[in-house]
């Protein structure tokens, strides 16, 4: 089985990206899944998976049941699918999900002026760093440098505060990898995170190129949800190896409970009103996917 740090490798060379979509419940890992396996049907080989968790995701759903559900599926099926600790703001959180058996943890104190938030995000690079020899594990460690907004909700408009000025600068990145020791980045290029009403901002794959021959490390793109087809497309081939999206499916999940319900509101049994929701949720993540990774 390979790691996950060998399937970015792999992502990286092949110029495709690997999917990662977050999940507040069972139903939403089902859906992921269920794409997944579709997708790899279609490629003839297996297309590796990140299911990443918030904080708030990880209180809902239980730091070690997400984890113990994702590896029993990754043994039991000999898949590479791999759980991440997605934002997690402060080094006991961060801890906390590494401890828990996590493949990989993002520290976001992008908040912090970029000295303070290196010396946070170095804290965690050394921590993942011990407990990957004494676990016999490999942990990876990805850190967010440039501001894209803070929720993952649907907007009326750009974040405030965010604007081609807060995008990372190539420099910053440079600085910011040789600091930390991070394995993963991800800069701001003119994403956000959540879904813009009209439409999401475009993305400057010359901005992510430069960042990615400064930096050195795959580069992984938060706020993927309502981002134009061409625009990832592109911004792959720029060096984009990891996206995120999370509004997109909890939209998706949202409106096909809330259209059975209304066409069946005497319905009490969840695995009957659920399963809309694993469906659009799927549906989703196959589109997303096979866009990923360059299928027609």
């Amino acid at each position: 089985m390979k790691t996950l740090r060998e399937c970015i490798k792999e992502a990286e060379e092949k110029k495709v990206a690997i999917g990662h979509f977050n999940i507040s419940n069972l139903e939403a890992l089902h859906g992921i899944y269920a794409a997944t396996k579709q997708v790899s049907e279609l490629a003839g080989y297996q297309v590796p998976v990140i299911i990443g968790l918030s904080e708030g995701e990880e209180e809902f759903v239980g730091r070690h049941e997400a984890e113990a559900l994702i590896a029993e599926i990754r043994e039991n099926d000999n898949y590479p699918i791999f759980v991440n600790a997605d934002h997690h703001h402060s080094f006991e959180r961060f801890k906390e999900s590494i401890d828990a058996g996590y493949d990989m943890a993002i520290i976001d104190e992008v908040k912090l002026s970029i000295e303070e938030n290196a010396a946070i995000v170095k804290q965690c690079v050394a921590y993942a760093k011990e407990k990957s020899k004494e676990d016999n594990r490999d942990i990876l460690v990805e850190a967010e440098l440039g501001f894209i907004g803070s929720s993952s909700k649907i907007r009326d408009k750009i974040p405030e505060g965010v604007s081609e000025a807060t995008m990372t600068k190539p420099e910053d990145a440079k600085h910011f990898v040789q600091a930390t020791g991070i394995d993963l980045l991800a800069p701001s290029v003119g994403n956000v995170h959540g879904m813009v009403k009209g439409g999401n901002p475009k993305l400057h794959p010359d901005r992510i190129k430069e960042i990615k021959e400064a930096a050195g490390v795959p580069l992984v793109l938060h706020g993927g949800s309502g981002i134009a087809d061409e625009d990832f497309t592109e911004a792959i081939a720029a060096g984009i190896s990891v996206i995120h999206i999370n509004t997109e499916i909890r939209v998706a999940y949202h409106d096909a409970l809330k259209k059975f319900m209304e066409e069946n509101p005497d319905e009490t049994t969840p695995y009957r009103f659920l399963q809309p929701g694993v469906e659009a949720i799927q549906k989703v993540v196959f589109a997303r996917m096979k866009l990923f990774n360059n299928m027609k």
